[in-house]
Parts: C-alpha cells; sequence; structure tokens
C-alpha cells in the first residue's frame, strides 16, 4: 500500500509543536520556515512600484529591510517604503547616463548612498539632515561603469568595475579613488582585445578581502586585495584563481552577473548560457592556460588533444537550466537565510527560482519584456524585481493557491534586441558569430527549428552584430550631443525613440 505524500503544511506542524514546547527556537523556527518550498510556491505581486519614467536597472534593500532603492533609465534614485507602496525620496543622481546600481552604505543611517551608471561616473549621494541631497563625483571609467561592491560592514570602503576593465577601491573618509589595475584577457587572445569588458563585481562575505570579477570572457576571476600595496600601486594583476565549466574554456561566451551566498560559493550567470555555481576547489589556480597547455602539445596526429584533461579530478558545478540570458546584462542572485535557492530573471520576462541543487521549482510571469534584477530582502521572505518596464515589482509568499511549474518553459520568445555584450573591434565580431554558430550546431539536435526557441538565423546573427557594432560607434561619436530637460529630465530629444533601422527591416 502506497504512503500518502504529506503536505508542506502537515511537515510544519511537527516544527510548530517543537517550538510551542520550546524545543525549537523562534529564530531557528522562523528560518526554517522562511526556506520553505512552500513560501516560493506561494510567491505573488503584493504591490507595483510606479514612479520611473524608464527601465528600472537597479534595486536593493537597506540593512533593516524597510526601504529600498532603485535606479533607473531616467536618471533618478528613489528610495521606496515598499510595504506601503509610496516613495520617500526621489532625487536626481547627476548623472548624464543610465543609472547601472545604486546601493545604500552600511551603518550610515541611510543617508550614504553610491551609484554608477552608463556614463562611467561613480557618484557619492549624502542625503543631509535637511533633507537636501548633496553629490559628489568620485571617479569616471571609459565606458560604462556596471557593478559596485559594498565591502561587508564598511560604511567607508566600496569597489566599482567598468567596460574599461578597470577595478576602483573607494574610501569615502577622504572620497578618494584607487586604481588597483585592468582586468585582461588571458596571454594567448589577447592580440583580439586586451581588455575585458567588466559587468560584475562581488566581494566574498566571509573573507571580504577575496573579490571576483567577471566579464565578456568566460573567466571568474577571484583577486586579494592583500596583494596590493597601501601606496596604491599594484601589481601586475593577477587573479589568485579562475573558475569556469571546463566546457566553456576557449568559447566566446562572458558573464553578466555574479553573487557569493553565505558559504563563499560563488554564483556566475553566462551570457548565451547557463548559470553555474562554484565552490574554492572548483577553481583552474592563478595560471589555468599554463596549467592546461602541455595537455594540448601532447596532442597526437589524428587524435584530439584535450584541454581539459586536467580537470577530471575537480568537482563539476552545479548548473542551473531553462531561462534566457541572451539580450541584456542580467543579475544573479540567491534567496533563503542560508542561500538555498538561485535566482534570475530572463529575456522572456519571467523569474526562475531553482533549488541549490538545481532543480527548477518556480517561474514567475515578472514583465512584459525582460527581467533583468532580482533582489532578496535581508530578513524576511520578500522579492523585489525590475526589468525593462518603468515599474518595479514586489514579491511577498500571500497566494492561497501553491503555483505549477508550467508544461512549456519556452512559450514566449524573447523581442530581438542588439546584442548585450560590449563589441569593440571587428576581428570581435567574426569572433563572436563564429563562437555562436560553434554552439547553435551544438544545440541542432536539442531544438525543433518550428518551436519559440528555434535557433535564429545566421543571416540575422550577423546583421544584429553589424547593427551593434555600427550603433556603437555611432553612440559613442555622439555621447556628449545630448542634453538634460528641465528639473533633471531626460529630454525628449536625447531619451526619446528613434526611427533607426535594424536588422528585423532586411530581413522581413
Amino acid at each position: 500500500m502506497n504512503k500518502r505524500r504529506r503536505t508542506n503544511s502537515e511537515k510544519m506542524l511537527p516544527n510548530v509543536c517543537r517550538r510551542e514546547l520550546g524545543e525549537l527556537s523562534p529564530r531557528s523556527f522562523k528560518l526554517q520556515q522562511s526556506a520553505s518550498e512552500d513560501v516560493v510556491q506561494r510567491f505573488e505581486i503584493y504591490k507595483k512600484l510606479e514612479k520611473h519614467r524608464g527601465c528600472v536597472n537597479t534595486v536593493s534593500f537597506n540593512y533593516d529591510g524597510d526601504i529600498l532603492i532603485s535606479g533607473s533609465d531616467d536618471r533618478r534614485v528613489i528610495l521606496w517604503d515598499w510595504a506601503a507602496g509610496k516613495s520617500k525620496l526621489s532625487f536626481y543622481s547627476g548623472h548624464v547616463s543610465n543609472i547601472f546600481h545604486a546601493k545604500f552604505m552600511p551603518y550610515t543611517d541611510d543617508r550614504s548612498i553610491v551609484t554608477c551608471a552608463a556614463d562611467g561616473q561613480v557618484r557619492y549621494s549624502q542625503i543631509l539632515e535637511s533633507g537636501e541631497v548633496k553629490i559628489s563625483l568620485l571617479a569616471k571609467h571609459e565606458g560604462g561603469a556596471h557593478k559596485l561592491a559594498i565591502e561587508p560592514g564598511s560604511p567607508h570602503v566600496f569597489y566599482s568595475c567598468g567596460e574599461d576593465g578597470l577595478v576602483q577601491h573607494f574610501d569615502l573618509r577622504t572620497e578618494t579613488a584607487t586604481e588597483l589595475f585592468s582586468c585582461r584577457l588571458t596571454q594567448e587572445r589577447r592580440r583580439y582585445t586586451p581588455i575585458i569588458h567588466l559587468n560584475a563585481i562581488a566581494i566574498d562575505p566571509r573573507d571580504p578581502n577575496l573579490f571576483s570579477v567577471a566579464g565578456s570572457d568566460e573567466y571568474a576571476r577571484l583577486y586579494d586585495i592583500r596583494m596590493y600595496q597601501s601606496d596604491g600601486t599594484p601589481n601586475s594583476g593577477q587573479p589568485v584563481n579562475y573558475f569556469c565549466p571546463s566546457h566553456l574554456i576557449g568559447d566566446r561566451v562572458g558573464i553578466t552577473g555574479l553573487a557569493y551566498s553565505d558559504n563563499s560559493e560563488l554564483l556566475a550567470s553566462y551570457n548565451d548560457e547557463s548559470i553555474y555555481l562554484f565552490t574554492h576547489d572548483m577553481g583552474l589556480g592563478p595560471n589555468p592556460c599554463q596549467q592546461f597547455s602541455k595537455s594540448l602539445r601532447k596532442g597526437k596526429k589524428g587524435q584530439t588533444s584535450s584541454l581539459f584533461s586536467g580537470l577530471a579530478d575537480k568537482p563539476t558545478p552545479q548548473v542551473y537550466k531553462g531561462h534566457r540570458n541572451c539580450e541584456t546584462v542580467k543579475g544573479v542572485g540567491f534567496f533563503g537565510p542560508k542561500s538555498e535557492y538561485v535566482v534570475s530573471g530572463s529575456d522572456c520576462g519571467r523569474i526562475f527560482i531553482w533549488k541549490k541543487g538545481g532543480e527548477l521549482i518556480r517561474i514567475m510571469e515578472a514583465d512584459k519584456d525582460i527581467v533583468n534584477c532580482i533582489e532578496a530582502h535581508p530578513h524576511t521572505p520578500v522579492l523585489a524585481s525590475s526589468g525593462i518596464e518603468d515599474d518595479i515589482k514586489i514579491w511577498t509568499p500571500t497566494a492561497a493557491e501553491r503555483a505549477v511549474l508550467p508544461r512549456r518553459i519556452d512559450g514566449v520568445k524573447p523581442k530581438p534586441r542588439p546584442w548585450s555584450h560590449h563589441i569593440s573591434t571587428p576581428e570581435e565580431v567574426l569572433m563572436q558569430l563564429f563562437s555562436s554558430l560553434h554552439r547553435a550546431s551544438g544545440a541542432e539536435s536539442e531544438h525543433d527549428t518550428d518551436s519559440p526557441t528555434a535557433l535564429p538565423s545566421t543571416g540575422l546573427d550577423l546583421m544584429e552584430l553589424i547593427f551593434s557594432y555600427n550603433g556603437m560607434e555611432d553612440s559613442s561619436d555622439s555621447s556628449d550631443a545630448g542634453g538634460d530637460g528641465e528639473n533633471g529630465e531626460l529630454s525628449e530629444e536625447a531619451g526619446g525613440e528613434g526611427d533607426a533601422s535594424g536588422p528585423e527591416d532586411f530581413f522581413n
């Protein structure tokens, strides 16, 4: 006779009894219930926060979790009382282009805010007792500055990274920036383009001396701040470790998002690929190319030399699949009091949630276009999400019924957009196309050409690349041409939609 499977409510009853008998502390009970699968399957939209006038590119909670900060293409920073659904403060950031990241500095009574943007600037905003906001320009990257990383527990120290490959270290006590190093490609690929266009930076919460960066190649690089002298003179910018799934070594992929778990596991979201979770023992060492070059030289004629033979004894990273990360620079993160779940947005406008072991357990419709940001509340089971739409969704586990996974997760095809990675040379155009064709040839057996997930045509891929490259050249020539409208808002000419043709015009 088959035993009936217990529901989550029934599984919770023993913990309730243990709590009432004093065998389980209220804190432990809360942690266990916050991490339950039932919570994840009951998420629904609690409120929509509406005030921005452009894509919302960053959302983040303060330490207490009662205030949410957001930044947008409209170049404004807004502080929200998310529970009430109202803004507490809105101010013009001083940036002249889209805000990419905004964070509270800890232990500053939420009065110190740092931001970075597509204009490459890193700015410091101080909310004064009078309610006015004092804004300072701290430093500038050449190209966009995508991400900031706050040193855990420090009200003064943080890092930035940008498309120029530069990593900078800031101390707000002196409002100075120290250029640590420029992140460079591995030696054998520097002839194409020497600099890694950085998208992400994250600090290990258990050892704040360690931080990782990632961008336009396949590696997440781990650095140790102690290797840099107190006078700011860097060494050669050599990482202490590299991380990459073995099958992606040598591939023309990139990383759009990084996150650390409470146990120092490193999560990396790959462009046009999957999400991978690395532990320290999965590192490739400080020089992976030198480590495996011998195996390449040992290849005999008529045999395929394996670059990955040296990885045979290494554990493989956990992989998370099902979402799409091809169109924009998406973040990735954890959810749960002990990082029990992995969360990501997708090009199809949905939020994907996996168990840490890799099982996909929840998909939520969140945006008509693309979801880029998902931020977990620091103490309670609440999520904030944003993307191409100009609002922010707050998610709470209050649904009366538990959600189930849809039968098909590929039913929504994302709208065609320019390629999200930075392409700076004609050589990169060709290399990116060849890499795309290589991955497509390996995936043909897994896709039905009539399905919504069918791979785009080679011609369309090529035209996307050409228009992306030309568009980047045009935008760099005219980056200083736009102006501000009244009251710090984007003018219609600077921020409105144009009639520029795209590759679809040539294939319709």
